[in-house]
């Protein structure tokens, strides 16, 4: 009998050992995905993934999937901490229908970085990148394109906690039926950060909501079906520097509604209604070292000028 008990523990001890180890592979810190890959798989270099969905779930917080080789990824929705890498491959999400990447995270100190990818939304994908539910301590988009969705390229539309931040870096996001990027929060504040960055072809290129507050600097503004860029909703700011804002089929910056728009250094031309318009409220801030020209209406006659200190 005692042998009997001695052997069942043994058996015990095992089974809970291997799946303890099951469960260890399941969250690598580090998986893979390639184009001939197969999501039955352990996501591991020589056994890679064929989704970033299918390695979501085999990848532990604060991980990352890295992409091995040119391929289509699929939609992903992420919950927790984590970084997507198609740096140098290719890799892409073409998301016909649906969001190509939803981002819900658990907890307000998760950071997302999405890095490297080409995301298609074909002309009926719903938004390109979204945020929701609790704001991530940071989303960072780095050297991606976003383009042919028919809501925003980027969707920042967090319901819960204190303070995001939204950095978008390197990356063109374009020919949207959306703003290209649209920031907004029910709770808290978002920041933004926009950097070497387009937005172009869409409906707004930029447009800040309510407790938005966004800086850009080396971006361009272009292309836009409405506004350059947008600030409104009585809390929404952004300030620019050093870019460029031109060939918008409605104003260059508008400041509606209390929204506040900071330009500094920035070339707008070729709009064809106003080059900088604040109205209904809202405040454009000039330091009187832009070139506004060639618009349908030139004169900053609305705008704040702003002494350097």
């Amino acid at each position: 009998m005692n042998k009997f008990r001695f052997t069942i523990k043994l058996m015990a001890i095992a089974i809970f050992m291997f799946a303890f180890a099951s469960m260890a592979q399941a969250q690598a810190t580090r998986t893979w995905v390639s184009g001939v890959g197969d999501d039955a798989n352990p996501c591991s270099r020589t056994a890679p993934c064929k989704t970033f969905a299918g390695a979501i779930s085999k990848t532990a917080a604060c991980g990352e999937i890295s992409v091995l080789d040119p391929g289509g990824f699929g939609a992903v929705t992420i919950t927790k901490s984590i970084t997507i890498d198609g740096t140098g491959t290719l890799a892409g999400i073409l998301s016909a229908g649906v969001n190509a990447i939803v981002i819900n995270v658990a907890a307000t100190t998760d950071v997302v970085t999405i890095r490297g990818l080409t995301i298609d939304g074909a002309c009926t994908g719903l938004n390109g990148i979204r945020i929701v539910g609790n704001m991530p301590k940071a989303v960072n988009i780095e050297d991606c394109v976003i383009f042919r969705f028919s809501g925003l390229g980027i969707d920042y539309a967090a319901t819960a906690g204190t303070l995001g931040h939204l950095n978008v870096r390197n990356s063109v996001i374009r020919d949207n039926v959306g703003d290209a990027l649209g920031a907004t929060t029910s709770a808290g504040q978002v920041k933004g950060t926009l950097t070497n960055s387009s937005f172009t072809g869409s409906g707004n290129g930029v447009h800040a909501k309510i407790n938005s507050r966004l800086t850009a600097e080396h971006c361009n503004f272009s292309g836009s079906t409405s506004n350059g860029v947008l600030a409104d909703g009585g809390t929404g700011v952004i300030r620019i520097s050093n870019s460029t804002i031109h060939d918008n089929a409605v104003n260059g910056v508008s400041a509606p509604a209390g929204g506040v728009v900071g330009i500094n250094s920035c070339d707008i031309y070729n709009n064809l209604g106003t080059g900088a318009l604040a109205s209904g409220g809202g405040e454009v801030d000039t330091y009187g070292n832009n070139r506004i020209l060639a618009n349908g209406t030139d004169l900053c006659a609305t705008c704040t000028a702003k002494t350097p200190n």
